[in-house]
């Protein structure tokens, strides 16, 4: 049975301040780490539809 999902903690004070700062953040993203992302997400895609397929065979 599954267990009751705990409240989200609230920040306060500081840390408050420096969440909403982070968040305001923009990340810049070179093309180099694009393209190694998206890299490792088509991999990571393949790995999950080959499981699927593996699985599909085995039931």
């Amino acid at each position: 049975m599954a267990r009751p999902i705990k409240e989200t903690p609230i920040l306060f004070g500081e840390d408050a301040r420096r969440f909403e700062q982070r968040m305001k953040e923009v990340r810049k993203e070179t093309p180099e780490e694009r393209e190694r992302r998206l890299a490792d997400y088509a991999l990571f895609m393949e790995m999950l539809e080959r499981g699927e397929r593996t699985r599909k065979k085995s039931v």
